[in-house]
């Protein structure tokens, strides 16, 4: 091959390789128009939120009450379009359970949710609803909560700054022993049972002839195990996730009380909204709230079924002795219910 034919090749060869490579630069720029014309699009599409609420939860992220406020988040944004996003805040880091009710109260944070216990005191007729043996069972408290009854109490927080939406379970309280087992109030005289701090707490372990001690509910084990008390009482899944199970090892099914829960909004934030989007939240903390109601039941199954295993003595009353410790109340009622015995009344008669 000669030189000039050589030359030839290499001079199309190179114009081949210009042509190649413009081909792809066009091709490229193409490429590059797509992707910026696809984001744009989906920039022009995507919905900000035009709220964003703190919601303040005190339990861990596994329990059910924090489950529960996911899914209440969750279905708000989904309902709303993603209008609405609700970010939640478990194990206290917006503080604890009486901070977040002030602060809810106050319009700092936009949801919570706390125990009647934590909040009677803005509404005194609600302790009806939390008093000692009131209840026959699980179901006769659903029965009063999920009806007309529970709506009017849910009502009645009104005005308080409270937006009452609908009720969470806690579950039911039992008594445990260390050394002696509980079959029947008369066990109960003189022994020494670690109560919550409040008034009518230690009324009702009073009234029952045992005496009242207050500890702290992280030294409560150490109490047990050193004999500093005799007893305390709890749900199922802190009886046995604080291993009080492990030291008292007598669980005496008197279901003292049933304590239930509240989900609440701000009402200087619940203003802010639309009548539809008010419609909207009420309704998913409905919701939400039989979820919780499952999970409460499945985590209160397993912790008994673990204390079971654990070899802890299960103790049932029988029906004359839930009548002796009901009996023993009575004069409780008359006490904290004396102006409100109508709705006593009312919910009593919802377990005949």
């Amino acid at each position: 091959m000669d030189i000039e034919t050589r030359k030839k090749i290499i001079k199309n060869q190179k114009s081949w390789k210009f042509a190649t490579a413009l081909m792809l630069l066009y091709l490229g720029g193409i490429i590059l128009a797509i992707v910026l014309l696809k984001h744009h699009q989906e920039e022009t599409v995507k919905v900000y939120p035009e709220y964003v609420f703190t919601y303040a939860e005190n339990q861990s992220g596994d329990y059910p009450t924090t489950q529960g406020a996911r899914y209440f988040a969750d279905l708000v944004e989904k309902r709303s379009g993603g209008r609405i996003r609700i970010l939640i805040y478990p194990a206290a880091e917006l503080g604890d359970e009486d901070s977040a009710v002030e602060q809810v109260i106050d319009g700092g944070i936009d949801f919570t949710r706390a125990s009647l216990a934590t909040i009677v005191s803005y509404n005194p007729r609600s302790i009806v609803l939390m008093m000692p043996y009131i209840y026959n069972s699980r179901e006769h408290m659903w029965r009063v909560l999920s009806g007309k009854t529970g709506d009017n109490v849910l009502r009645s927080f009104d005005g308080t700054g409270m937006h009452a939406m609908s009720w969470y379970d806690a579950g039911v309280r039992n008594f445990y022993t260390v050394d002696k087992p509980i079959r029947g109030i008369d066990d109960l005289r003189n022994m020494s049972i670690r109560v919550q701090a409040s008034n009518l707490n230690r009324d009702m372990i009073r009234a029952l002839g045992a005496t009242p001690v207050t500890v702290v509910y992280a030294d409560v084990y150490s109490a047990l195990e050193t004999g500093t008390i005799d007893g305390a009482e709890n749900n199922w899944a802190s009886y046995v996730s604080m291993h009080h199970s492990r030291v008292a090892r007598y669980c005496t099914l008197d279901e003292h009380m049933r304590i239930p829960e509240i989900q609440m909004m701000s009402e200087t934030s619940y203003r802010r909204l639309s009548p539809e989007d008010q419609a909207l939240i009420d309704q998913a903390s409905r919701e939400s709230a039989e979820y919780e109601k499952e999970l409460w039941q499945r985590r209160e199954n397993s912790s008994r079924e673990k204390a079971e295993k654990d070899g802890v003595e299960i103790i049932k009353l029988s029906d004359k002795e839930k009548i002796r410790f009901r009996k023993a109340m009575e004069p409780l009622y008359r006490k904290y219910c004396g102006d409100y015995m109508d709705l006593l009344t009312e919910v009593v008669s919802a377990g005949m």
